[in-house]
């Protein structure tokens, strides 16, 4: 069994604490690992081999980090130049898999999910496998416990005398139902979420694939066939991938296959698709408040807040959202925590940064995190990994002050290479070729002073860079 974790998309609605550019499956909201992590974590099972991860080119560098930090490591990453939904993502991945000549059970799970009952997970996976096994095409449903207008809906059949023990059949799907269907679902016991999370051979789901949805298959083959291997990565092609039609499994297969079934898996599950969603698996205070940084409450129930830099109170409020981070504070009630992919949506047509980006950004080598910024100058903080280097690169309209609070430094500038120890600096001027790299095994950290004309990260000439980037933005 192969797990293929699907770490795409932006987590819109869990802004500003999820960003494009640093998605909500890579934050740590309910534990001190990340649910890309969590995911990862649940799979050290007897008989589960080395993942695969679907991500976006943007997050390689992040998913390499994370999957580094708990001594994990994946089989193959392969990159979208964009996303095209989940049915294109596994096939690329099961058209990779039988390239290799390994025709193995495919475990599709979304990397942001939560589920709390290990044990049960566990079970589930076995029933599953099962019935896999037998060529089925297994989603896992999550009994409808309350309604949900949010999620997909399975109803279910009786138990058939070809499936394995514990396996449904499926009568049809429903599509995020209004309030009033969701809770007549609820009532009749036999409807299930569907989770989102599938088992099937690799051979099983492209034939199906191939009958129902021919465009997405024969493009995902062309866009495979012209796919490049870079370092540990394999980059899908985007002209051909540009072509291909953005569909979910769901729509594409399983509600066309007759091979469908349902393992039910009452394990704790939550997406995790929204601030209330949020809410409900963390822990509470005697009000019902869930908090985090610096929050002070008084008369306040049923709250979700969240400091990052500053001191956060609220008096007299009841069932809001409160989000603070360095460069955005975002409030809802929480029954309209959903129109927060609006709000998103409005922040992109209006180009505003606070959409895609944080105040720290995240670099192979490490991070940085605007400080200040003005007139021809700005302040920049900088944690360098321990023996990671910045590119070998140039300036053409700013001058930059290095001084470190922490660690070694070693710098190149032009002709010459020196070390810097903590309270020490120097001085990188305009036009002068240079590198910042971390010879010691703690992190560096340095405070950095632009100075210039014009400060923008595309104001790079690159000359040399160990992890083969090209782009002038990415530092």
């Amino acid at each position: 069994m192969i797990p293929l974790i699907l770490s795409g998309g932006s987590g819109s609605r869990l802004w500003p604490l999820s960003r494009k550019l640093y998605p909500k499956q890579f934050l740590a909201l309910t534990g001190t690992a990340t649910m890309f992590q969590q995911t990862l974590q649940r799979l050290a099972l007897e008989g589960m081999g080395k993942p695969m991860v679907v991500c976006n080119e943007e997050h390689r560098f992040i998913v390499s980090e994370q999957l580094a930090a708990i001594d994990c490591s994946a089989q193959t990453i392969l990159l979208e130049p964009f996303g095209r939904n989940t049915a294109p993502a596994v096939a690329i991945a099961a058209m990779h898999l039988l390239a290799e000549g390994r025709d193995e059970l495919l475990l599709v799970l979304p990397a942001d999910h939560v589920i709390e009952e290990l044990e049960v997970f566990h079970a589930a996976l076995d029933v599953a496998r099962q019935a896999a096994e037998q060529g089925e095409m297994v989603l896992f449903g999550v009994p409808a416990e309350r309604p949900e207008t949010g999620y997909g809906y399975i109803k279910t059949g009786s138990s058939n005398s070809e499936l394995p023990a514990g396996v449904l059949t499926v009568e049809r799907f429903v599509e995020k139902p209004d309030h009033a269907t969701a809770s007549e679902f609820v009532e009749q016991g036999d409807y299930f979420w569907n989770s989102g999370m599938f088992l099937f051979r690799c051979s099983r789901y492209l034939e199906e694939l191939q009958r129902h949805d021919p465009d997405i298959y024969d493009t995902c083959m062309l866009a495979l066939k012209r796919s490049e291997v870079d370092l540990d990565y394999v980059r899908i092609d985007p002209n051909s991938f540009a072509c291909c039609p953005d569909n979910s499994i769901d729509y594409a297969v399983m509600e066309k296959t007759a091979r469908a079934c349902v393992v039910p898996l009452a394990a704790g599950w939550n997406d995790v698709g929204s601030w209330s969603a949020l809410w409900d698996v963390q822990d509470k205070d005697a009000n019902g408040n869930s908090h985090s940084g610096d929050v002070v409450l008084h008369d306040s129930h049923n709250c979700l807040v969240h400091s990052q830099s500053k001191l956060v109170t609220l008096v007299g409020l009841d069932d809001v959202v409160v989000v603070e981070t360095k460069d955005a504070v975002m409030i809802a009630h929480k029954d309209r925590v959903q129109e927060v992919k609006q709000l998103v949506n409005t922040l992109t047509s209006q180009s505003r940064p606070e959409a895609h980006n944080h105040c720290q950004v995240y670099r192979p080598w490490g991070s940085y995190d605007s400080v200040d910024s003005g007139h021809r100058f700005q302040v920049k903080r900088i944690i360098v990994n321990p023996g990671a280097s910045l590119s070998l690169q140039k300036h053409h309209h700013r001058a930059e002050h290095w001084i470190v609070v922490t660690g070694t430094a070693r710098v190149t500038c032009d002709e010459q290479s020196f070390l810097l120890s903590e309270n020490q600096s120097t001085y990188i001027p305009i036009g002068s070729v240079h590198r910042l790299s971390n010879p010691g095994k703690i992190p560096l950290e340095i405070i950095e002073v632009q100075s210039g004309s014009y400060l923008g990260e595309d104001d790079i000439e690159r000359f040399d860079d160990v992890y083969g980037r090209t782009d002038a933005t990415l530092n």
